[in-house]
């Protein structure tokens, strides 16, 4: 049984896709995400728009698939100042924006904190 359709048989929702430009995370180069790209991602239930252009995608693929051949996958270390004491330290994921950073000394400490 299929579920009916609240504005009846014939009237089907149809959204009108318009080509949109996107910013890559990786390079800051601008690309367009198509009408038919938008309307395959709406096909394919996919909530989140692409991040990447397809260069940088193509790039990320093939390093993800070497680093897989060789038995391990990439580790991301990256260097940060420590948003209370303000020391250097090398984080294992990159930090999200807005967000404080801490060193591991400090993180233990208001970890130990919160607990108390």
């Amino acid at each position: 049984m299929q579920p009916r359709n609240p504005c009846g048989p014939e009237k089907e929702l149809k959204v009108e896709f318009t080509d949109r430009t996107l910013t890559c995370i990786e390079c800051g180069e601008e690309f367009v995400f198509t009408a038919g790209e938008q309307r395959f991602f709406e096909l394919k239930n996919l909530i989140n728009e692409p991040r990447r252009c397809k260069s940088c995608k193509i790039q990320r693929n093939l390093s993800l698939r070497e680093s897989r051949a060789q038995g391990g996958f990439v580790k991301h270390e990256t260097l940060a100042t420590c948003s209370q004491c303000g020391k250097q330290t090398t984080l294992p994921f990159r930090p999200t924006q807005g967000r404080p950073v801490f060193c591991r000394d400090c993180f233990q400490h208001r970890k130990m904190a919160a607990l108390a």
